[in-house]
């Protein structure tokens, strides 16, 4: 299928970008590293009169840690996230999601404000972020404004992003001491294969109790779900294969999965199960390990 007649614009700075945007009006879509965005383009799931390309507006690209916190640039590769050596010592989890993402062609252009933005169910980048208390920073003509990753989407492809509204960059806080993270997923091949289900678990252990639980599901909700019910089981108990099987099957049941070609509801039930159990293990493993 033939694209869809569009102009294209190429600020040089996020004040021209978010100007752009303002002046463009609702028929303007920003463009990232495209590999979400031109198939729906191709597909018809999605038309602009305009498409503002940010691959100049070098503020949004790179890897800082500033105040103790791990700032990602929305137009940062998922190669360079998965190649990072701050985002594997700070986030080791969001290092795994982004080397499984696609294939290596697709991480070196895709970017993580893309990830979020287009919001696809199965996306890894976001519940390792979600799990590690990520919050996403917004920019506009209007001003800017900070949201916890975890309240950015609000469903299947949506967000909370307004027309004119960008993705700045996604910023990790420092994470507890003692805490260890893990990321889990999924797919019926190796290699490019979208997730069936992934589970992301942060895990703080103090004294020999788990003192902070978060867990994100991803690919079996509607948005990456953050599985409030399993974190409070697990709050409080000292870890064991018998706190993680019942915090996993806690997961599971959390998850709202839908039946499609990748897999039955049932099916994805079951993986959370599985993939909560290791994600639950090697996050406590870890923490075990910064501890000594």
């Amino acid at each position: 299928m033939a694209l869809c007649e569009f102009s294209y614009h190429q600020p040089a700075s996020l004040a021209e970008a978010c100007a752009l945007a303002r002046q463009l009006g609702p028929d303007a879509l920003f463009l990232a590293g495209g590999t979400e965005l031109m198939p729906d383009f191709r597909r018809g799931a999605e038309t602009a009169a305009h498409l503002i390309a940010l691959q100049g507006v070098h503020e949004l690209s790179g890897i800082a840690v500033r105040d103790g916190h791990l700032h990602i640039g929305s137009m940062t590769t998922i190669a360079a996230i998965g190649a990072s050596p701050e985002v594997a010592r700070f986030l080791p989890a969001l290092a795994e999601a982004a080397r499984w993402l696609g294939s290596p062609q697709i991480r070196t252009t895709a970017t993580i404000g893309g990830n979020f933005c287009r919001a696809v169910p199965c996306a890894d980048t976001p519940p390792p972020a979600i799990a590690a208390g990520a919050v996403v920073r917004i920019a506009s003509a209007d001003g800017e404004r900070t949201v916890a990753a975890d309240a950015f989407f609000t469903g299947p492809r949506q967000t909370i992003l307004r027309p004119g509204d960008l993705l700045v960059e996604v910023v990790i806080p420092p994470q507890p001491p003692g805490s260890g993270t893990s990321y889990q997923r999924f797919a019926l091949r190796r290699g490019s294969a979208l997730a069936v289900a992934s589970v992301a678990a942060r895990l703080v252990i103090d004294d020999g109790r788990i003192t902070g639980a978060r867990v994100a599901l991803g690919s079996v909700a509607p948005v990456p779900l953050l599985a409030t019910r399993t974190a409070a089981l697990l709050e409080g108990q000292a870890p064991s294969e018998d706190v993680f099987a019942r915090a996993a099957a806690e997961a599971a049941a959390e998850a709202r999965p839908i039946s499609d070609l990748r897999g039955s509801a049932s099916f994805r039930r079951h993986l959370v199960e599985v993939l909560a159990t290791r994600a639950l293990a090697e996050a406590a493993h870890r923490a075990q390990e910064r501890r000594r």
